[in-house]
């Protein structure tokens, strides 16, 4: 028997993520078993016990395969070096709008993980991951503000907590409208101007062009 090589393990994880993501969204997670995404691979359930743990260990690598990008992006803008750290968070939430609204398996995982996932109990490292990106952001959030302030040496109108959670649940809101039914409104232009409120309510007025 030929020796497996690492690029035909990657192959093979890689075609079980695909099998998973195309099953997860035509069936939803709960109503796709392991067994299911192993044939639609063209493997064995043993295949998957290789790659992945279990069925909540396979969809965060689902996830993570195609929103890492994303959330890297997020993390460079909230660079202690940043010059302007509201301006470039702001630059960076635009750019993650962007990147959902027009590439397709960015659209299609989010799809899955807003709408198609049920937080079960065999799912717990899905919710806790979900959660821990979110408080991350939120903490982000709230480290660039303070240092926008402190910058100005203003007092912000509401506690920066508040804030900060805000703006984070104001775009993920968004996001979850929006793909609920992509064809109802422009998530960019509807993202730029939600945004542009927000931050002109907090006093930020010099973070937005124009």
């Amino acid at each position: 028997m030929a020796r497996r090589t690492k690029a035909d393990a990657q192959t093979t994880r890689n075609n079980l993520l695909d099998a998973a993501e195309q099953l997860f969204q035509s069936r939803g997670v709960s109503h796709t078993s392991l067994n299911d995404i192993a044939t639609a691979a063209g493997t064995t359930r043993g295949a998957i016990y290789w790659h992945f743990k279990d069925k909540a260990d396979l969809f965060n690598a689902m996830m993570e395969r195609v929103t890492l990008p994303l959330e890297q992006t997020l993390t460079a803008a909230y660079a202690e070096q940043a010059t302007h750290p509201v301006v470039e968070i702001r630059s960076a939430m635009l750019e993650a709008l962007r990147l959902i609204a027009t590439d397709a398996q960015t659209r299609r995982v989010l799809q899955i993980a807003t709408h198609q996932v049920e937080y079960t109990a065999d799912m717990g490292a899905v919710l806790e991951r979900h959660l821990s990106v979110h408080d991350g952001c939120v903490e982000r959030n709230l480290v660039a503000l303070q240092r926008a302030f402190a910058a100005r040496n203003q007092t912000p109108p509401i506690a920066l907590d508040f804030a900060a959670r805000g703006l984070q649940v104001l775009v993920e809101g968004l996001v979850h409208q929006w793909l609920l039914n992509p064809e109802a409104f422009d998530l960019q232009a509807n993202g730029l101007a939600a945004l542009d409120v927000y931050l002109r309510g907090l006093g930020l007025h010099d973070t937005v062009p124009g």
